[in-house]
């Protein structure tokens, strides 16, 4: 049966309110933050959770691809309809409500990371997971990737804040996996399944969230090195300190280079010409605790570093952290290509992943900028190349390779916190073994024995750079 009567039949059941076919809604819903895009034969707004299990009742029915799909920030793929389908667009669930009393969060995949944060402070609680893309990424997709942020070395990641999971398989029957309890071991451990599956396994229309209390105090730094090493072995010097920043991001000489290019100024003291290495750290906890954490910070950096700056507001502290907010963006300077990869190396590893990145950049005559999570070792690797010139097409894809091999042979991960979606599926191989590879795929098999959801993702081989990306402006470019 030809796409068009599966979606006319669909059509017909829920009504134009919820399916759409109009030219803008397809690409709008095409792409993610990778760019590439793939039009899908309509895209699904559903009202409520019967017309979720219609939409999947019908595409396991007829065979029909469905993608999930939240605020469209992912940065591999995972939300691109590769296979065309129905995309099933979640983004306008945004119903939350915050138990004050036990400190949880009752949420809706369409809500976004933010939105969740500021309501949950208004209450005196905290939700830590803070993806960079946090003003517009939902909850839904963090799960999905399950996202980590800035904060993950202190307080964990998406997956160590959900407490309970619903939604829907891909045959359409309706699942719960948890519940809203602090303690819940009964039977196999199917939420954290879903968790990170990038929408393989299952559609969430539902969380439950854990919050913690509030930090009462917070303190905000940047330290400048005079390159890489120095800052690298601080962070090592912090842990072996048992100093634990809530927030602890590095930025190479590169990454600053390019900062700097775009007109910021360093609101501290280094030599005139130097570009250095940086770290930007934040302390929170009690009011005494994050001043007994600064001076001590301050004393172990004294002989590596070559200035300290705290922010006396937070007003100065949004001006620190211009630098690194702005870091992404600036790196296009160095070229209009970009091939991101989020990959773990454990502390000891570290220099050795920086080392290898400075002579690829030597080797391949591309720049390689790295920033990223220090403390819990997630960096963002970037090769930067001309999309026009051949060679520098083929270096890049050499590069990325030549990377992702790296570190795995480091004994780190090819991701921390993007997921594997279509831009990693070349590498997953390097990662893990074909019984482990096999094992996964038995998992997929038993949920969506007929390969409906989310397909081509993860263990499909794609090779991104051989894809034109779209010439488009998102929201938060």
């Amino acid at each position: 049966m030809p796409a068009e009567e599966h979606t006319d039949a669909l059509l017909s059941r829920l009504g134009p309110e919820v399916v759409r076919t109009d030219d803008a809604s397809r690409f709008a819903a095409s792409l993610d933050n990778l760019r590439l895009s793939f039009l899908p034969d309509a895209v699904l707004a559903p009202r409520n959770e019967d017309d979720v299990c219609v939409i999947l009742c019908e595409a396991n029915s007829r065979g029909v691809p469905v993608t999930p799909r939240g605020g469209g920030t992912a940065t591999t793929g995972s939300a691109c309809p590769v296979k065309g389908g129905w995309v099933l667009d979640l983004s306008g669930w945004q119903n939350l409500f915050i138990d004050a009393q036990n400190g949880i969060a009752y949420v809706q995949p369409g809500v976004k990371t933010a939105t969740l944060s500021t309501e949950a402070e208004k209450q005196g609680w905290f939700y830590p997971p803070d993806p960079s893309s946090n003003s517009y990424c939902t909850i839904g997709g963090n799960i999905a990737c399950n996202a980590g942020g800035m904060r993950g070395a202190k307080y964990g990641v998406t997956r160590d804040y959900v407490m309970s999971l619903e939604g829907f398989l891909p045959t359409g029957k309706w699942v719960r996996w948890g519940a809203d309890l602090r303690k819940y071991a009964s039977g196999y451990n199917m939420r954290d399944l879903w968790i990170g599956s990038e929408g393989t396994l299952g559609v969430v229309t539902g969380a439950v969230l854990r919050l913690i209390s509030k930090p009462k105090s917070r303190a905000t730094f940047l330290l400048a090195f005079k390159d890489e090493f120095p800052a690298l072995a601080f962070t090592r010097i912090l842990t072996a300190a048992h100093l634990v920043p809530s927030i602890l991001e590095f930025m190479d000489r590169q990454c600053v280079g390019c900062t700097l290019a775009e007109g910021l100024v360093l609101p501290l003291k280094v030599e005139t010409g130097t570009i250095p290495s940086v770290l930007l750290i934040e302390l929170d906890g009690d009011e005494e605790r994050v001043e007994e954490d600064a001076l001590l910070m301050a004393e172990l950096a004294r002989p590596l570093a070559l200035a300290v700056k705290r922010a006396d507001s937070p007003a100065e502290a949004e001006k620190l952290w211009a630098v690194r907010r702005k870091c992404s963006k600036a790196m296009f300077r160095l070229a209009d290509g970009k091939l991101n990869e989020d990959v773990v190396i454990a502390p000891h590893a570290q220099d050795d992943l920086m080392r290898f990145t400075l002579e690829l950049k030597e080797k391949t005559g591309l720049a390689t900028p790295v920033f990223g999570h220090a403390a819990d070792g997630n960096f963002h690797v970037h090769v930067m190349y001309r999309k026009n010139v051949e060679e520098d097409c083929a270096k890049a894809e050499m590069a990325v390779g030549q990377i992702m091999e790296k570190v795995v042979e480091l004994g780190g991960a090819i991701s921390g916190e993007h997921g594997i979606g279509l831009a990693k599926t070349p590498f997953f191989h390097l990662q893990h073994s074909k019984d482990e590879i096999e094992a996964m795929l038995a998992v997929k098999r038993a949920l969506d024995p007929k390969g409906i959801l989310n397909p081509g993702k993860i263990f499909e081989q794609f090779r991104v750079w051989e894809h034109k990306t779209a010439d488009v402006k998102l929201p938060w470019d």
